[in-house]
């Protein structure tokens, strides 16, 4: 049985890997890519708008209805939508396949994260080991293989784009005042400038096709091989659930005050994310080395992502949580502060490696903890949980996404360094019920007030 879960955490892990392999190779290029009138960032600003309502809505009914596995081989069907339409990226097509992404995007990631919870549920029941420390390595496995997404879809377009010299080339050394903390999107449009050149119609063509393949591959993968949970017989067989009553868990959810206290850090993992997509790549990246090397760069990303990802899951065992929780926000700080101060230049190449990579530990933090967070403090409502897991990074996303185009770099990053602080003090709270909440500390409370036995 220990063997089929970790069959089944394989399987599932190399599934979404080679979809994420194409859909984050193709998000970290938007802002790049598709930068006319801003149509790649509002596309992906649209994208999280429709997967925060998705998240709200759909995870409880599709999982019920469908099960975690066939959830899962449904939403990886809409990103592929999304791929394809790049082939003629206007607003109509990548609009409309953006909220395609976004409702199989909320179901995609809470079916997922359910059925790890479940597996690991399971194994450590059998094996007679505690159920968060389980839960927590299945998902350092997960996100080990998972994150190297970064490393896989980056590569694959940093080597298509080699293939053409002139593709994506960066700004001369006479623009390249307006790269970093100081690009602002209006006036860099007045002045008339770009970040970086668009590679031939072939060349786009080719990366376009090879992230097709992937993702397809990645479903079959899923179809082929991934068991289903006995849980997921057992949603089937309740099927006559009301479904105004599993449509309210969501909302319900919210009556937790953990939940209302994890909304800040939540919402802060789709802030960081969608500005080492957006903002990293475009106004230090592209702007300085050109978009030939947006892959290379976030391949440091992705490394130390995979990485930590595996090693926080594991260490967690020995340190708690809480150590870990505070290494992230700390490295996302100082990285904040890096940004605001760096002046970038082709100069300091390492730099941008450097910078990559240090964000990438600290992301390695929200993907793993957060998520196996949301597991051990609402083993009992998974579903629910999850969906508004999804439902407020989601808002993170398009919060980022959205004000990509109008705000000034500098500004973004003053948002991001309030959020964290704001969210980890509130994440401290949680951890403070926990511990108040504890069996230990509710038996020693009463021999407070014991008497001395003489």
């Amino acid at each position: 049985m220990q063997c089929t879960n970790l069959k089944n955490i394989l399987v599932l892990s190399f599934g979404i890997l080679l979809l994420y392999t194409a859909y984050m190779g193709l998000q970290t290029l938007q802002s790049s890519l598709n930068k006319i009138q801003g149509l790649g960032v509002a596309s992906l600003s649209v994208m999280f708008v429709s997967l925060s309502i998705s998240s709200l809505l759909l995870p409880p009914i599709l999982i019920k209805k469908l099960g975690c596995k066939w959830t899962i081989v449904a939403a990886m069907f809409c990103f592929i939508t999304y791929i394809l339409c790049n082939f003629y990226p206007s607003w109509p097509t990548l609009i409309i396949s953006s909220i395609v992404v976004g409702i199989g995007g909320g179901p995609l990631w809470a079916s997922k994260s359910t059925y790890i919870t479940i597996i690991g549920n399971k194994s450590a029941e059998m094996f007679g080991k505690v159920a968060k420390d389980v839960v927590n390595q299945y998902f350092g496995i997960f996100f080990l293989i998972c994150q190297t997404c970064r490393v896989w879809g980056n590569l694959i377009s940093s080597l298509i784009f080699h293939l053409t010299p002139n593709a994506g080339e960066g700004l001369d050394a006479v623009n390249q005042s307006v790269c970093g903390a100081g690009d602002c999107p209006v006036e860099l449009l007045e002045s008339g400038n770009a970040t970086g050149s668009r590679p031939s119609k072939t060349v786009i063509y080719t990366l376009l096709g090879s992230y097709t393949g992937c993702a397809v591959l990645g479903v079959i993968l899923i179809i082929l091989f991934l068991d289903q949970t006995d849980a997921d017989n057992e949603r089937k067989k309740d099927s006559e659930t009301s479904f105004c009553s599993t449509l309210l868990a969501t909302f319900k959810h919210l009556r937790d005050k953990r939940q209302c206290l994890l909304i800040p850090l939540t919402m802060f993992s789709g802030f960081e994310q969608g500005f080492i997509a957006s903002d990293f790549t475009k106004s230090y990246v592209t702007c300085i080395l050109g978009m030939k090397y947006v892959g290379f760069v976030l391949i440091c990303f992705g490394v130390t992502n995979s990485i930590c990802a595996a090693l926080f899951g594991k260490l967690t065992q020995y340190t708690g949580r809480i150590p870990l929780f505070i290494l992230g926000a700390a490295i996302n700080i100082g990285c904040i502060i890096g940004f605001l101060t760096w002046k970038p230049h082709i100069n300091n190449f390492a730099v941008f490696f450097v910078m990559s990579g240090l964000w990438g530990v600290a992301d390695a933090v929200w993907q793993t903890l957060l998520s196996s967070l949301y597991g051990v403090l609402f083993e009992k409502n998974k579903e629910a949980a999850f969906a508004n897991f999804s439902l407020w990074e989601s808002v993170g996303f398009a919060i980022a996404f959205g004000y990509s185009s109008f705000l000034c770099v500098y500004v973004k990053l003053y948002i991001l360094l309030c959020v964290i602080v704001l969210g980890i003090l509130l994440y401290g709270a949680v951890e403070y019920i926990e511990y108040v909440n504890s069996p230990a500390a509710t038996d020693e409370e009463p021999k407070e007030h014991e008497p001395a036995i003489a």
